[in-house]
């Protein structure tokens, strides 16, 4: 199967330092510093990383889990929103919140929560992330 890389590099301390990250398939280069980490400063972070990782895996996860129903979907839209907090040694993320919102044709509200609920546990991403508490609030389109 697939095997998927990213790169990281780091320079100066923790603070003043900075950083890059680049996809491995060369979609995406971008900055990253103490400020757009921890504060709001310009750049990237890890967590939008993962927040793009698992918006994207739910995204393609259900779209495949409605078609595998026969009820394919026209749009699927995902944001999630990862949760970077303090804890007693460093930081840890405790959870994800997912908001999606589909245009199903064919389907009834409890058919899409269902659905979309059993994929929440299923997409690879979503088991990688296990550790967080992982919440979904999924919206069907008429």
């Amino acid at each position: 199967m697939a095997i998927r890389s990213a790169e990281a590099v780091w320079e100066g301390d923790l603070r003043g330092g900075k950083g890059t990250m680049r996809f491995g398939g060369g979609a995406f280069e971008g900055q990253y510093s103490f400020s757009s980490r921890f504060e709001e400063g310009a750049g990237t972070n890890p967590e939008e990383l993962i927040a793009a990782a698992e918006a994207g895996c739910f995204s393609m996860a259900l779209s495949g889990a409605l078609g595998r129903n026969e009820t394919p979907p026209t749009r699927v839209e995902t944001t999630a929103k990862v949760h970077l907090e303090p804890a007693e040694v460093g930081f840890h993320i405790p959870r994800i919140e997912l908001f999606t919102t589909a245009t199903v044709p064919g389907i009834d509200d409890a058919e899409f929560q269902r659905i979309a609920h059993d994929v929440k546990q299923t997409c690879p991403v979503s088991k990688v992330l296990a550790a967080a508490e992982i919440t979904l609030e999924a919206t069907l389109q008429s």
